[in-house]
């Protein structure tokens, strides 16, 4: 019989068969099973513990952010201003010409720059670039006078808009023509903080109350949030009414209009004059 050893609980081993040799083979195969499940178990421990130890990339909150943003306000210098910028206009286009003006861009021109006007020592600024186009100028400009002089909304609190306004659009030819008119119309120094870093509007402020808070939010979201939500809409219409609300919304949407202009001609603040908004775009601030 070929059978060396044979018993019920025991395997077969036939003549010629190394019983350890198959014992061997047995334990190889089980010790990479183990080391198997070892390496898999270590994997998963790795993993855990990279994803416990990497920065968890959230979302900074912009307020938080443009309060850090060290500042002091600067003054503008000749070496500052961008080459292709003509110096009497501080603008890509020099002033426009009257007389080179045909005579309904004159009557235009007229009617923007005249002794009664705030424009009576000559164009400037974005209404100086509007002037390329009189038919539009002499369109937008009884607009921009009414939405800033005109309505029920007071001149400390237009100010405000124009100023959250140019702070959402990250406006520093805009903010520096207007912090100092806020000012001159009563508005806080606190509120102008709040509005220039972007801070929380749940604090205690000087000045600050529910319209207030109202008009920063409601230029907040209505520039940098993909539509304004209800509840400020709601709060505008309690607070304002309709006809405020829509009085607001065009008085944001024409600074905004005058904020495009500023970008497209690079309108610049002329050496002399102080910058008086942070950097934001060279910090990269919302």
């Amino acid at each position: 019989m070929d059978t060396l050893y044979s018993s019920p609980s025991a395997p077969i081993v036939r003549k010629g068969e190394n019983l350890m040799g198959r014992q061997t083979f047995s334990s190889t195969r089980l010790r990479i099973l183990i080391f198997c499940a070892g390496l898999i178990s270590l994997t998963g421990c790795i993993t855990v513990d990279r994803n416990e130890q990497e920065p968890v990339n959230d979302p900074i909150n912009p307020i938080d952010i443009a309060t850090e943003i060290p500042f002091a306000p600067s003054v503008v210098t000749e070496s500052d201003i961008p080459s292709d910028i003509h110096h009497d206009s501080w603008a890509r286009l020099p002033l426009p010409n009257r007389a080179s003006l045909d005579n309904n861009g004159q009557r235009a021109y007229d009617a923007i720059i005249n002794p009664d006007s705030r424009y009576a020592d000559g164009p400037r600024g974005p209404i100086a670039m509007w002037l390329y186009s009189p038919a539009m100028a002499e369109h937008i400009f009884p607009a921009s006078t009414y939405l800033r002089f005109g309505t029920e909304i007071d001149q400390r609190l237009t100010e405000l808009a124009i100023l959250a306004t140019a702070r959402e659009v990250r406006s520093q030819y805009e903010w520096s023509a207007h912090e100092p008119l806020a000012l001159d119309a009563g508005l806080e120094v606190e509120i102008i903080e709040i509005v220039k870093y972007r801070q929380p509007l749940h604090a205690e402020t000087p000045g600050l109350g529910e319209t207030e808070r109202l008009i920063i939010q409601f230029a907040r979201e209505l520039i940098s949030e993909e539509r304004l939500s209800s509840e400020t809409f709601t709060r505008a219409q309690t607070i304002l009414g309709n006809r405020g609300v829509m009085n607001l919304a065009g008085l944001i949407g024409y600074y905004n209009f005058v904020n495009l202009t500023l970008k497209t001609f690079d309108v610049q603040l002329a050496p002399g004059r102080t910058r008086l908004l942070p950097d934001l775009w060279t910090h990269n601030q919302p």
